[in-house]
């Protein structure tokens, strides 16, 4: 098990190879035992590691539970409105929802879970249910990638479970293959796809016509994602091996050579969306994240399963591009692929998540354990590891859909390590997921982990993956029916038998080293490297690589690691970031200079910087130029959106709640500040008479220290919160009056004053729409006394009183709770709704500021702080023209919006806001469409 290079022979004898796998990728055992024994590593007890695994297990009955009585055989659960997502039937999330097919998604997703959960008895009930209930065969167009890693891999899981199963001889005795059955079935749905001349899929297909116009809707896609069509190999290899029908895995195969013939040659980097028919490149920056990532774990898998040599190569060529380009440990920054010197972004998706436990199956221990440490200071300032964060760790996308990829990596180092370090990082996640994604029928996804509001969504990969992960975490040897080294995970977690690599191969395999001759040899080892080296004999390995990172995310202005910039030959050097910057710092006014970045000091106290090209020393300093610039106007529009309000929590604390549901709300320009009252202000709440609020309230009696509700229109904002709090109320909560609106739809806005004096307002006044209020009104009719907490963050749940409250009532009363809509696009938009009822000019507070493309010119507030103000970001490589843009004032308007006024004319679209980053953008749909 050397780390040589071997060039007789890479796939060697199938049993060794599956040995090796076992031994490095899901045992480590040597490595394991070594540091497990570790004095002073603080071992987690066996009492506590049981009492933990018991946990999870009753984590996943209350989901699955759930998912069974409320929402099946419907796709996925609604764990807010306690019912079933049916495609059509709730407002379209766009892309998001190209996951569901009318195929009981949650249901196929989790088969294999419940078997490594020891529920055989629940799998044996599910597997009926599938093949009783589902219909693939419905006129509906899904996403050929996730119906690849979610219902194939979950058919060939429950597949793959089920003949074990019923080779032990207690369970499964009745069946005969029917998975498999349906598997195929499926397959061959997939395969139409593939009509392409580049061999890469459409995105899309359609389950009943293909891609037949018209009925098929779909099939004039002209671009995919790297990882939607490099995420096919294992599935399709195990359904053909499985079957001995060669066309699944055959197709897969051209797919995945396409995709490596299309890589940047001097790079060795793929880009994120790529032409199907021409092959060139639509989005050229790359990373390990959304819309690339699976790509490069399913090379590496395919080599374990399939032990063909050529995915190895491939793997290790990327790898080492990624460990020169991309890798900056601890972080993980996306790059141009032509130009991979040049950082893309400045931000990280959630998604890359997944790396270091790839990593650990690569034997590539150090930088797994950085990143991943990262990661996890991240997840302890926000409690969840939101959908993207910047450099210096601050939200970006401020969502968190439950996934899984930090758990995947905690489970893998600790199979590497043994370190009982992960055993309380995988405890963190029990207690955070309890704490704030817990609610009665479910878990609810994070809406915005910096308020701790939800929305109404629990996606299949959670009970595929996440509880999958934890039990392993948790779970010795003898605490599973069978042996989880005889398996290979797919990037959904379902389990394939690592036998398939000696099953029906339809492929040749051979050596081929000599395609690869403009390659350095050193990229091809051919074998898993030796544990006792990767784990020297010290007993506290992890902790001290952990060490230096223990106050990363915590330090007001984080510095990043020195990386090495060949081309100075003057050894490692740290670029000079944006965020670093400062004006009067000698050194980097001449590190400017050096890129072609000029400094001008302006007559009203700001800087302006602007770049020539032609002025720098050399190209590369040019391009660190640009991406110096780039930060900049990042930086600049993070600082636009942290001078707004950010959103506020509406947060239900009383029966059979308990703090469990949490929405989303609008603030206020006006009244109490709830983010410098940390208790925030909790009451019952209450409808005021007039309902409108714009007049004395006639009901005092019932909203006198109270919270009252009313409905938007026919005044101002300002006059409905002085009416209320002359009647007593201690706080207000206004509801949208159309009929339909949520945050799903539309960007959160903050309310606005009228123009006047508005200091003698004290109370809070928050803003719901429609979906969310209706919640809080439908609790109402249900319970009567509804007790709500208006906060800038959601607060601990009230333990005490749950735990006072009768189980039976909580489980009638929650099965009956009102209707909303998921949220799944909300990307911490805030947007200020002008009050008047002609009016439709909106100021939305995260949007950016204009960028004139015809400029590059940046200005700059002069001051000492390590991340400097920006007021305007402009930037091209040539030619300056100087700005004089004054700041975007705020437009204010005397009357609030009347119920007659079309919201789609209100508020601008989000691509019309954000069309100077439409790069971000596309990112983020590309996160939402990519599930890993």
């Amino acid at each position: 098990m050397s780390g040589a290079a071997s060039g007789e022979g890479g796939s060697g004898d199938p049993a060794a190879r599956w040995g090796r796998w076992k031994l490095l990728a899901l045992g480590l055992l040597s490595a394991s035992s070594v540091l497990a024994a570790a004095p002073g590593a603080g071992a987690m007890s066996r009492e506590e590691k049981r009492r933990l695994g018991n946990q999870v297990l009753e984590m996943f009955d209350h989901a699955y539970s759930n998912y069974m009585d409320h929402a099946y055989p419907a796709d996925e659960l609604m764990p807010l409105t306690c019912r079933g997502r049916v495609r059509g039937q709730e407002p379209s999330r766009g892309d998001v929802d190209d996951a569901l097919g009318k195929f009981s998604l949650t249901l196929i997703d989790t088969l294999d879970t419940l078997v490594v959960l020891n529920k055989t008895k629940e799998f044996e009930d599910a597997v009926k249910n599938v093949i009783k209930d589902v219909n693939l065969d419905n006129d509906i167009v899904v996403s050929v990638f996730e119906t690849n890693i979610r219902v194939l891999g979950g058919l060939l899981g429950g597949h793959s479970v089920a003949i074990m199963l019923k080779e032990k001889g207690e369970y499964m005795q009745w069946y005969s293959g029917e998975l498999l059955h349906m598997a195929k079935q499926l397959g061959y749905k997939l395969l139409p796809a593939f009509n392409t001349t580049s061999g890469l899929p459409y995105p899309r297909v359609n389950l009943k016509f293909g891609l037949r116009s018209p009925e098929a809707r779909t099939g004039t896609e002209t671009d995919t994602c790297t990882a939607c069509a490099g995420t096919l190999i294992l599935e399709f290899a195990a359904l053909s091996r499985f079957t001995g029908t060669s066309i699944f895995e055959e197709y897969a195969r051209k797919a995945l050579d396409f995709l490596w013939e299309k890589r940047q040659r001097n790079s060795n980097l793929v880009g994120v969306t790529i032409n199907i028919h021409t092959g060139d490149w639509v989005r050229k920056d790359s990373g390990v994240g959304a819309g690339i990532d699976s790509y490069y774990e399913y090379l590496l898998k395919a080599y374990v399963l399939l032990g063909d040599d050529r995915f190895l190569e491939r793997f290790n060529t990327h790898y080492d591009a990624i460990m020169r380009y991309i890798s900056q440990p601890p972080l993980l920054l996306d790059v141009h692929i032509h130009k991979p010197m040049l950082n893309a972004r400045t931000w990280m998706d959630s998604l890359l998540a997944f790396f270091p436990g790839l990593q650990v199956l690569k034997g590539d221990i150090r930088p797994a354990i950085e990143t991943h440490e990262m990661l996890y200071q991240v997840i302890k300032k926000h409690n969840f590891l939101p959908e993207a964060f910047t450099t210096d760790f601050r939200v970006h996308w401020a969502q968190h859909p439950l996934r899984p990829e930090f758990a995947e990596s905690t489970y893998f180092l600790y199979k590497a390590t043994g370190d009982p370090y992960y055993l309380e990082v995988g405890k963190t996640l029990i207690e955070n997921l309890n704490k704030y994604a817990r609610v009665p029928c479910g878990f609810a996804a994070m809406k915005d982990v910096r308020t701790g509001s939800h929305e109404d969504r629990m996606d299949s990969f959670f009970l595929a993956e996440m509880f999958k992960y934890l039990y392993l975490l948790f779970a010795d040897k003898e605490d599973m029916i069978f042996d989880i080294e005889d398996y290979i995970f797919t990037t959904e977690a379902h389990l394939l038998p690592l036998w398939l690599s000696t099953t029906n191969q339809t492929m040749s395999k051979k050596n081929t080293t000599t395609e690869y001759s403009e390659l350095d040899d050193s990229n091809f080892e051919w074998t898993c490297p030796n544990t006792q080296i990767l784990f020297p004999n010290d007993p506290m390995y992890a902790q001290s690589i952990r060490e230096p990172l223990k106050n990363v995310v915590d330090k007001s202005c984080p510095r990043g690691v020195a990386r090495v910039e060949e081309s100075f030959g003057s050894g490692p050097k740290p670029p000079l970031r944006a965020r670093d910057f400062m004006a009067s710092n000698p050194e980097h006014l001449e590190i400017l200079k050096k890129m072609g970045v000029s400094l001008i000091h302006l007559k009203d106290g700001r800087v302006q910087l602007v770049q020539h090209a032609i002025q720098a020393a050399s190209s590369l300093d040019a391009e660190d130029g640009l991406r110096f610039m780039q930060e900049m106007i990042e930086l600049s529009s993070q600082q636009q959106k942290e001078q707004q309000l950010p959103p506020r929590a509406v947060q239900i604390v009383s029966h059979p709640f308990f703090g469990r549901v949490v929405l989303t709300a609008g603030p206020a320009q006006f009244g109490m500040d709830l983010s410098k009252h940390s208790v925030g202000t909790r009451g019952f709440v209450a409808t005021s008479k007039p309902y409108n609020g714009c007049s004395e309230i006639t009901n005092p009696e019932s909203v006198k220290e109270k919270i009252a509700l009313m409905q938007r229109g026919q005044c101002m904002f300002a006059e409905k919160a002085r009416n209320i709090q002359k009647a007593g109320a201690i706080g207000g909560i206004v509801i949208d009056d159309n009929e339909g609106s949520s945050s799903d739809t539309a960007p959160l806005f903050q309310m606005a004053g009228d123009g006047k004096n508005t200091d003698d307002i004290k109370i809070p006044m928050l803003f719901l729409f429609s979906k969310e209020g209706n919640i809080i009104l439908d609790a109402i009719r249900e319970y009567e006394a509804v007790e709500v907490l208006l906060s800038d963050k959601a607060k601990d749940r009230d333990l005490e009183m749950e735990n006072m409250d009768q189980k039976s009532s909580e489980n009638d009363s929650h099965k009956r709770r009102p209707e909303t809509t998921s949220a799944s696009e909300d990307l911490s938009l805030v947007s200020q709704e002008p009050e008047g009822e002609e009016s439709s000019d909106v100021t939305h507070l995260d949007s950016l500021s204009p960028v004139d493309a015809d400029s590059d010119s940046i200005s700059i507030s002069n001051q000492e702080s390590c991340i400097t103000e920006i007021h305007e970001a402009i930037v091209q490589e040539t030619e300056s023209t100087e700005l004089d843009n004054k700041p975007q004032e705020q437009s204010q308007t005397e009357r609030d919006s009347s119920s007659n006024v079309n919201w789609d004319n209100r508020v601008q679209p989000m691509e019309s806001i954000l069309a100077d980053w439409n790069e971000d953008i596309e990112a983020f749909e590309m996160m939402e469409k990519d599930e890993l």
